[in-house]
């Protein structure tokens, strides 16, 4: 379990964390969200030690990571898959982590197997390595001494479909057997997909902390997407709907409805003769629920598409 308490980290006039109390809990995997220059990465460099909190605690299982003998066998991270010595190979650094820790040698090949890396690609300098070759070792690293503890920073950077496939089975089953997992991401369906439960910072502070399906379902349904191939019949349907207080707008060749229902309209449809191809109710996502949450805490703010670029 990953504990924190009133958790603050000031760069001079900054505040990178403000006042974080939050528990990161066993059995499920957690979605660590946050727009750029939240603070999540500075989070995740407290509860491992790299960074000092100007207030506050940051625990994993009840203890401070510094005081940790063994700290690989209690927690293990992934924070940045370039941190390889570049004349390094990377059979030779899990080597040496493990050694750091009394992790036995036997332990490397394991790992190793574990995230897919066969001996060809482990046998390379850190200089040869793709990046989604470095996001799999450093996983395998953070595995070395098997913690109940899991902190992964963007671990799906550099993967190709199959290994963003293969981090989604993987960190489910760590959560399966127990461990604590905490994924930070920037691909909202990546973590639809993937997380129990969502925490969401926005400039350093806590902005949401619930499961997902529970943030998701709180937001309203989003739309019916509706086509037919009758252009002059579906924009007369939209114009009943919209006499019925429904919100209706172009979209991909037919048109979106919010403020009704699929059944409504497609009862309105058979009462009007109108003919159509789509009737589909769109669900709210954790994309959606993200850019709500986050709206007042984005650090750019890009302006408005479809205007002169010169």
């Amino acid at each position: 379990m990953i504990t924190l308490r009133a958790l603050t980290k000031r760069f001079g006039d900054v505040t990178a964390v403000d006042d974080l109390t939050v528990d990161i809990r066993p059995g499920q995997v957690t979605g660590f969200l946050g727009p750029n220059g939240a603070g999540k990465s500075t989070t995740m460099r407290m509860v491992l030690g790299l960074d000092r909190p100007t207030a506050g605690q940051a625990l994993v299982n009840g203890r401070d990571y510094r005081t940790l003998r063994h700290p690989l066998h209690e927690v293990g991270a992934l924070l940045d898959a370039t941190g390889v010595h570049p004349a390094r190979s990377g059979v030779a650094h899990l080597r040496a982590m493990a050694r750091s820790n009394g992790v036995p040698a036997r332990r490397v090949t394991e790992v190793l197997d574990l995230v897919g890396l066969d001996a060809r690609a482990a046998g390379k300098p850190g200089r040869a390595l793709s990046l989604g070759m470095g996001q799999r070792l450093g996983i395998a690293g953070a595995l070395l001494g098997d913690p109940p503890v899991l902190l992964l920073d963007e671990p799906v950077n550099g993967l190709d479909p199959d290994g963003v496939r293969w981090i989604r089975g993987f960190t489910r089953r760590l959560a399966d057997e127990g461990r604590t997992v905490l994924v930070s991401s920037h691909l909202m369906s990546e973590m639809q997909q993937t997380a129990d439960r969502v925490v969401v910072l926005g400039r350093g502070r806590l902005v949401a902390d619930a499961p997902l399906a529970e943030l998701i379902a709180a937001r309203p349904a989003a739309s019916v997407r509706v086509r037919g191939p009758e252009p002059a019949a579906l924009a007369a349907l939209g114009d009943r709907l919209a006499a019925e207080g429904a919100t209706v707008t172009a979209a991909d060749g037919g048109m979106a409805v919010a403020g009704s229902t699929a059944g409504r309209v497609g009862d309105l449809a058979y009462e009007m003769g109108v003919r159509l191809h789509e009737l589909t109710p769109v669900a709210p996502s954790l994309e959606e629920a993200f850019l709500e949450l986050t709206a007042d805490s984005v650090e750019y703010a890009a302006g408005p598409t479809g205007g002169d670029t010169r």
